[in-house]
């Protein structure tokens, strides 16, 4: 092959002009990032390699080999990273939690997340903290066999979408409204639940509360003597069906039939068939529900209801309901005493959560950018 030697300036203008934009672009986007770096290097090594040996002969196809297919290469993978890691250089890592990255994307939708949930902007170093603690808990999977933890996941995120009258893929759409990813909630969630697993198996004995702690606790507190008393209530629900969508009068007209037939229920043995045939009137099997785990209003309502009688008639979606009460008796399980032992639960929790997480932060390898 004959080699002809090129003038200086059509060396130097194949060579920038190989190089440059890739330079550019490269620079632009990722400065820092350690591959490139490496490959950076690499390039210069050939070029100063081939530049040593053929000092006054260039080839185009050597040019090509040794500088222009390096840099485009090297623009190609920062093309495809850029595409692959959402935001491009917002997706740079801001740390290493035992070798999985927290990245700018994570903290900028733990902020909105938390904007949104909380209505206060957090700062950005509150965030962080928050991400490290919360991959700490998901690499818990790695020492703790939890199983059927994703689908628990999905059903709270369905729950969740529920109590916003909306179905998952609604929620996930108002999410995303919002410029949230349905993934930054999973997240949290899937932590919450690990970590409350973990807790509670781990230091399983610390949450056993003895009677005396548990009265100490509601002698310190005070309180009435109506909230020291605990009932369980045996109850049958009574529904007075109204079809879906139906107008103001047809739930006024049902309410007065309810009204009639507490007048007359007098006992739950002859009551309850009475209700049974009326039309459109469901009967539902008894339940059983404790004093303590009853909101505040319907304990009241209870609590007023004479044995073997109706409570007042209460709207609901699917028409108008009373309740039957046919069995009363005393129990242990007292509001007041719920509430404390809800409290102390909480509490050591609390203490145990922080005591277990400065042992993971003391153990982990975290490395900040």
């Amino acid at each position: 092959m004959n080699h002809h030697p090129p003038s200086p300036v059509g060396r130097a203008l194949t060579v920038v002009l190989g190089a440059l934009p890739f330079t550019v672009i490269t620079l632009l986007v990722f400065e820092h990032w350690p591959p490139l770096a490496r490959w950076d290097q690499s390039v210069a090594d050939r070029v100063a390699s081939y530049g040593a040996v053929h000092e006054s002969v260039v080839d185009f196809w050597q040019v090509v080999g040794a500088v222009v297919l390096p840099w485009t290469s090297r623009a190609v993978i920062v093309i495809v990273a850029a595409i692959a890691m959402p935001g491009g250089a917002a997706a740079q890592t801001v740390v290493i939690v035992n070798g999985d990255p927290v990245t700018q994307f994570d903290v900028e939708q733990r902020s909105k997340l938390v904007q949104i949930s909380s209505h206060k902007a957090p700062s950005r170093n509150e965030v962080v903290e928050e991400l490290i603690n919360e991959k700490l808990k998901i690499q818990l999977l790695r020492r703790f066999s939890l199983d059927g933890i994703d689908k628990d996941v999905e059903a709270a995120y369905a729950n969740m979408a529920r109590r916003m009258r909306a179905t998952p893929r609604d929620f996930t759409e108002n999410l995303a409204k919002q410029g949230l990813k349905s993934e930054t909630l999973k997240s949290r969630i899937k932590a919450d639940l690990i970590w409350g697993q973990v807790i509670r198996g781990r230091y399983q004995s610390a949450f056993q509360f003895s009677d005396g702690e548990i009265a100490a606790r509601l002698q310190a507190k005070g309180g009435d003597d109506v909230s020291l008393v605990g009932y369980d209530y045996t109850l049958r629900p009574i529904l007075f069906v109204v079809p879906r969508g139906s107008p103001p009068a047809a739930f006024e007209a049902r309410k007065k039939e309810a009204e009639a037939l507490r007048a007359r229920f007098q006992s739950c043995d002859e009551g309850i068939p009475m209700a049974r045939g009326l039309r459109y009137v469901a009967v539902r099997h008894q339940v059983v529900k404790s004093s303590a785990e009853l909101p505040t209003v319907l304990r009241d309502v209870l609590a007023k209801t004479e044995l073997g009688r109706l409570t007042a008639p209460e709207a609901t979606p699917q028409g108008i309901e009373v309740y039957a009460l046919c069995g009363k008796r005393q129990s242990d399980n007292a509001p007041a005493k719920k509430e404390v032992r809800d409290e102390l639960m909480n509490e050591t929790f609390q203490a145990l959560s922080k005591k277990y997480m400065k042992e993971l932060r003391d153990q982990a390898m975290i490395e900040y950018r």
